[in-house]
């Protein structure tokens, strides 16, 4: 595989393709945390990019070296990725739900969400990165510099699309801080479905 031009821009726009599920989760931790720090967004971008890079060298060592236990593992993508986002989505649910009702937003709930979940973070890393295991299968004649290269700018791509939905989320956030909790889990059990059904049926 040569690293020419169309292989730079054929990679940006898997990227692109990829980083979507990862863009709208990112868009619901920016409405959940409308005070959130950049050097916070820095992170959770990060966070989301690192799995983009790894899910796809993770499948394409899977198709080159065991293209069998791959094809077991893929038929519970779909699953992992709803039980995921449905399990976090549903508490920010229930917790938006109280907040409405008690008609305020307690600040330190809002600062122990900020600091809270590294390990709800990486769920969602996973949740919406696992889809990009199967790019293991259109990499899989790519020699390891060529794979590296392909996963390292689906990474890089995700990243700056994952900051920027987490600018977008924030501004609409600060404007209405009561449903935003609310909004943004409703985004992650939607985004589930979505990644559940096309995956299942189309």
């Amino acid at each position: 595989m040569e690293l020419g031009f169309l292989f730079f821009f054929n990679s940006i726009l898997l990227g692109i393709g990829l980083a979507m599920d990862a863009f709208s989760v990112s868009l619901a931790d920016g409405l959940s945390e409308p005070k959130m720090k950049n050097s916070r967004m820095i992170f959770i971008s990060g966070v989301y990019a690192g799995f983009q890079f790894l899910m796809p060298m993770i499948g394409w060592v899977f198709v080159s070296k065991a293209a069998q236990t791959f094809s077991v593992v893929e038929r519970f993508i779909p699953w992992i990725s709803l039980g995921l986002l449905g399990y976090i989505g549903g508490k920010m649910i229930i917790e938006g739900i109280t907040q409405l009702r008690s008609g305020k937003v307690e600040e330190t709930d809002k600062e122990a969400r900020a600091v809270r979940s590294l390990g709800t973070l990486l769920l969602q890393g996973i949740a919406t990165s696992i889809d990009a295991l199967s790019v293991g299968f259109t990499i899989a004649d790519y020699h390891t510099r060529a794979a590296l290269t392909a996963s390292g700018l689906i990474g890089i791509v995700t990243w700056a699309i994952c900051f920027f939905g987490l600018m977008i989320g924030k501004k609409v956030g600060m404007k209405y801080s009561r449903q935003a909790t609310l909004a943004g889990g409703i985004v992650l059990v939607a985004i589930g479905i979505e990644i559940f059904v096309k995956r299942m049926f189309f």
